[in-house]
């Protein structure tokens, strides 16, 4: 069905699959899971989410043929998912991964922590264009610099999404960003938070990935465990 805008409502989900450290094989078809699970036009899922939070793991080729699982359920389910990994260049990523195969969509602008001793920086916001919704990208401490949100919503965007890492002590972060930001800048927020152990000393996480409206709304939910995802219809 159409909005008021001419354009299809967008089917979104965030998920937050369980991770094995290193392990792609086992990670592609978690994400696959979930794809097929969640049945959304867009599936967002957490940062690093294909090799876990280890950040001396080798670089994910978007050609890869660890992939294809992912690639054939995007297929069948008609989604784009939008999947953490480390990339070549020495960045952290989204890659985007349909029915047609996989890409490189956007490189991680604000690094944290110990993550400037192995990654660059990307160079600029990135926004995708999906069934006419104009959707910018995230990556977990790019949410907590104002200037990253002001930039990619100046390119006009109707959802800002991001795939986040967050300690479990530190659950209400994400939440707070994600108000800060929809409100601010009117548009919807979704958040793919890490769920589950991983490396880099997380050995709880935060999980709780959601969906915002501009208003602050949230609009779905999802518990702290992995394999759960929440999913919301925008319109």
């Amino acid at each position: 069905m159409e909005n008021q805008l001419g354009r299809d409502r967008l089917r979104l989900a965030v998920a937050q699959p369980r991770c094995r450290a290193y392990d792609i094989g086992a990670n592609v078809a978690a994400h696959a899971a979930l794809v097929e699970a969640a049945a959304a036009r867009v599936v967002v899922f957490p940062e690093l989410s294909l090799t876990g939070y280890e950040l001396d793991a080798a670089p994910v080729d978007p050609a890869d043929s660890r992939l294809a699982p992912l690639v054939e359920a995007c297929a069948a389910a008609g989604s784009l998912a939008l999947v953490g990994a480390p990339v070549a260049g020495d960045h952290i990523a989204l890659v985007a991964v349909d029915g047609t195969g996989a890409r490189v969509a956007y490189r991680k602008m604000w690094l944290g922590g110990y993550e400037p001793r192995r990654f660059r920086p990307g160079a600029e916001p990135v926004v995708l264009t999906v069934d006419g919704w104009r959707l910018g990208l995230a990556i977990c401490k790019d949410t907590g610099v104002a200037e990253h949100a002001a930039r990619t919503c100046a390119l006009g965007v109707d959802v800002y999404l991001a795939a986040v890492l967050e300690s479990a002590a530190d659950v209400a972060v994400p939440d707070q960003r994600a108000l800060r930001t929809a409100t601010t800048h009117g548009v919807h927020v979704a958040v793919a938070s890490f769920a589950g152990p991983t490396g880099g000393g997380y050995r709880e996480t935060a999980g709780r990935s959601a969906v915002w409206a501009p208003d602050g709304t949230v609009l779905a939910r999802a518990g702290g465990d992995p394999g759960e995802y929440a999913l919301a219809i925008l319109t």
